[in-house]
């Protein structure tokens, strides 16, 4: 498929160099505007993408959640102990316990990498 698209002329420079590898960035892009859309997950996809990059094990022990991640978990909190969760705020909250889960056993890790060297 064939797809013109008219983009500021200092894009266009930015782009050149890497032209080649528009379609996968166009995938990439396509791909967050999902992921900003989907609110279940909003702030879990920088820990997941950090943690994907295979950090040396200092950056794992002092990896903190995002003040995003981190409000976001305070306000399902706070509306948990005054009103209770919605069953899709619910799942959020679910999601967001898996995450730190996998967290601590990174960090977990982390630390016996540490403690051998």
């Amino acid at each position: 498929m064939v797809v013109n698209v008219e983009i500021p002329e200092e894009l266009a420079v930015r782009l050149h160099p890497i032209k080649d590898r528009l379609p996968e960035i166009i995938e990439l892009g396509v791909r967050e505007l999902n992921a900003l859309n989907q609110s279940g997950y909003s702030g879990a996809a920088e820990v997941l993408e950090f943690l994907a990059t295979l950090p040396e094990p200092e950056e794992i022990v002092k990896l903190r959640p995002s003040q995003t991640l981190q409000t976001q978990i305070s306000e399902l909190l706070e509306k948990n102990r005054n009103e209770g969760l919605t069953d899709e705020e619910e799942e959020q909250w679910q999601r967001y316990e898996y995450l730190e889960h996998l967290v601590r056993l990174a960090k977990a890790e982390a630390m016996l990498k540490l403690r051998a060297a």
